[in-house]
């Protein structure tokens, strides 16, 4: 019971793959329903016009509530993780692999929205990925991770320049400048 109050509500996710973690026979809003009402007292209404603004702001239309899941470009799967993640307001949201499969343009766009809405809510996000690029461009802070343990935590203006971990130092050659 204190696990399912503190899910959603102080901490949530966003999976690497929305299709498997989405509902393939329920549309989108009723599952956002579905989520909102095991949480917290609110009517179907309600929930859905939480819903439609909260697509809204992952830069979706309210009319994507109403599609399965398999009816959504895989961009667009993601926003309706992000918005659901949102959904409460948590304190921190995890992203663990949310670009993965996304094509180089989309995965922008995602990632700048998150950025906007981590402004905007307050939320902070805990980015689990191999793609240290991205991490390079969008974090505060990083983290690597080397056979389960950290083996290096820097600022991204000083791991480029200085990586102390043989994996770190691996990790930054894998990608081209």
């Amino acid at each position: 019971e204190e696990l399912r109050k503190f899910r959603w509500r102080n901490v949530s996710m966003v999976f690497q793959s929305a299709m498997n973690a989405l509902n393939p026979v329920m549309r989108v809003g009723d599952q956002f329903v579905d989520m909102m009402q095991a949480h917290e007292r609110i009517d179907r209404k309600q929930a859905i016009a939480q819903a439609a603004e909260l697509m809204h702001m992952v830069g979706s239309e309210a009319g994507r509530l109403k599609a399965y899941p398999h009816e959504l470009s895989g961009g667009m799967r993601q926003r309706v993780m992000i918005a659901m993640a949102l959904a409460l307001r948590p304190e921190l949201v995890i992203m663990d692999e949310p670009t993965t499969a996304l094509d180089v343009v989309v995965q922008r766009e995602i990632l700048q929205q998150v950025e906007a809405l981590r402004h905007d809510l307050g939320f902070a996000v805990l980015f689990i990925t191999h793609d240290l690029s991205l991490l390079l461009e969008f974090a505060d802070r990083i983290s690597i991770m080397y056979a389960g343990e950290i083996v290096e935590t820097a600022n991204p203006e000083r791991l480029p320049k200085n990586p102390l971990h043989p994996y770190t130092q691996g990790l930054l050659r894998s990608f081209p400048p």
